[in-house]
């Protein structure tokens, strides 16, 4: 049986307005890769390949996992939200959200991107295009591939595995935490989802605050 397990990113600068500003890791997110990474070397056997997508929080975390020159495919870049939220303000009126607003306002990004009423730098279907195309190169029989990427890449992986519509990928996405782990089992059927939003290396009541979502 092969194996994918997807890791998200540490906690990034989450106080940011703009994607060039969002993309570093805190001191907490690279504390929580840190964590990550001792508890794959405890737990898990090693990996045949290690992916990292391009941005700089994929790999701040791939080398506090332990990684430090993966292979890097863009492919695993986030959604580019900030961009999709400015054009659902602009076409719907609909301000971007604050800390505690985005699971009314995820929901609708999808929705309306998915319906080709708004764009950011790709459409939904390319950004579906790409990331499943990752999934299907990475989902081999007999390997094990680390994917270190972001919380959009893994919601659109488990639409494509389970065949969600955008308003329940949205939902799936919403609660993935930072440098939580996602697996994703070959068998001769096919790629089946058989982890989601794992934290082990969280568990400890010590590390409780480092349990963040962003």
């Amino acid at each position: 049986m092969g194996e994918v397990i997807l890791i998200r990113h540490g906690q990034a600068n989450s106080s940011a307005t703009d994607e060039a500003s969002y993309d570093r890791l805190s001191d907490l997110g690279h504390r929580q890769a840190v964590w990550l990474g001792d508890y794959l070397r405890d737990r898990e056997k090693p990996f045949d390949k290690v992916l990292s997508g391009s941005l700089r929080r994929h790999r701040e975390t791939a080398s506090g996992v332990g990684y430090s020159e993966p292979e890097i495919d863009p492919r695993l870049n986030e959604m580019d939200y900030f961009n999709l939220g400015q054009a659902l303000q602009d076409r719907h009126g609909v301000p971007f959200p604050g800390p505690d607003e985005f699971a009314a306002h995820v929901p609708q990004v999808l929705e309306a991107w998915h319906r080709a009423e708004i764009k950011g730098v790709e459409t939904f279907a390319s950004f579906e295009e790409r990331v499943v195309s990752v999934l299907k190169e990475a989902a081999k029989p007999g390997v094990r591939v680390l994917c270190i990427t972001s919380g959009g890449v893994i919601g659109m992986i488990v639409r494509h595995l389970l065949n969600l519509d955008p308003k329940r990928m949205a939902h799936v996405l919403l609660p993935i935490m930072n440098t939580s782990v996602h697996r994703v089992h070959v068998i001769p059927q096919g790629p089946i989802l058989a982890g989601f939003n794992a934290i082990p290396h969280l568990d400890d009541p010590s590390r409780e605050h480092a349990r963040t979502h962003y």
